[in-house]
């Protein structure tokens, strides 16, 4: 009984996730993930589709258990656990979605890796959006605490991609500002399009820039209160030196007061954590030649650029950890 379990559990989530990268690719997770009623009406001219294959998309949704009726003829409402779902359904999208290009073509990058990196790209949108559903629930509520209990007004997210985190912070404090800075041209454009969904777009900047070109120009982190980073500095590792300066440029320009909140993963992380552990340390080893550092690394590295104190808390992601550097 319990394997049998386990399979109806598997086959939920795999149409789950289904099912809302479908939305997602349509643009439908917009209307969505706002939790307001809706129509099917309100979903063609939303994803600029006919009304009939919508339908047909909302039905599958409905029959789902995704999305429920209201008490209003023909209108209709994410259910109950849709965010416990979507969270779900992110490691999904991640593993098999957003690194879609690797699995696909595994033995091309196996054979000649830097060939097939230069044809096969992950699509930055897909990565935004796979890291924004599990972090919601994974790490972003650890941020926004440390946010919000210092007070920080001016903030910053590094590899920002889709922006939620930082619109769900903008949302929370009317007088807070934020700039997203991340390097794909197409989670920029995702930001943008949630914050004018969200109504901050006047308090959100977005800036299309890669996080090593803060070492050049620290104009997106000067001042800042906090500034963010959420599974992108482990790139900046690879490279020691790259990584002293730009968490050292980071250090220099924070506010007084201010502080560098890093979630990001450990590499190879044992026990309950180890399969998606394994999974991302693998993946980023092996086809984005990056290798994760250890807990002991990413500890020491904030020393080297200056920082007096760093905090190490685990997050709920596996083999997550927040890092709390001060200066």
């Amino acid at each position: 009984m319990e394997h049998k379990g386990s399979l109806a559990v598997a086959a939920d989530l795999a149409a789950t996730a289904a099912l809302l990268q479908i939305g997602a690719e349509i643009g439908a997770d917009q209307l969505l993930d706002s939790g307001a009623t809706f129509s099917a009406a309100d979903l063609a001219k939303l994803t600029d589709l006919p009304l009939e294959n919508v339908t047909d998309y909302l039905a599958a949704l409905l029959a789902a258990g995704l999305v429920v009726g209201t008490e209003i003829p023909n209108r209709f409402q994410p259910a109950e656990d849709y965010p416990d779902q979507r969270y779900a359904a992110g490691y999904v999208s991640w593993s098999m979605t957003a690194n879609g290009p690797f699995l696909g073509h595994a033995r091309e990058f196996l054979t000649d890796p830097e060939a097939a990196g230069r044809v096969h790209r992950r699509d930055g949108r897909r990565v935004a959006l796979s890291s924004r559903w599990i972090g919601e629930q994974a790490f972003y509520p650890a941020i926004v605490d440390r946010v919000v209990s210092s007070g920080a007004r001016r903030v910053t997210d590094l590899g920002a991609g889709a922006g939620g985190l930082l619109i769900r912070l903008l949302r929370q404090d009317p007088a807070r500002t934020g700039v997203a800075l991340d390097i794909s041209g197409r989670a920029c454009e995702a930001a943008r399009e949630a914050a004018v969904a969200a109504g901050v777009q006047d308090r959100l900047r977005v800036v299309e820039r890669p996080v090593e070109s803060l070492v050049q120009d620290p104009g997106p982190v000067q001042g800042a209160d906090a500034v963010l980073a959420c599974f992108v500095l482990h790139d900046v590792l690879a490279d020691p030196a790259v990584a002293r300066s730009v968490l050292g440029t980071c250090r220099a320009a924070l506010a007084p007061g201010g502080f560098l909140a890093v979630a990001d993963a450990v590499s190879y992380a044992p026990g309950p954590e180890r399969r998606f552990s394994a999974l991302f340390s693998y993946l980023h080893a092996t086809f984005m030649d990056v290798h994760l550092p250890t807990e002991r690394d990413w500890l020491d590295t904030f020393a080297d650029a200056g920082f007096a104190k760093t905090e190490c808390v685990p997050l709920r992601v596996p083999g997550g950890r927040l890092f709390v550097a001060t200066r």
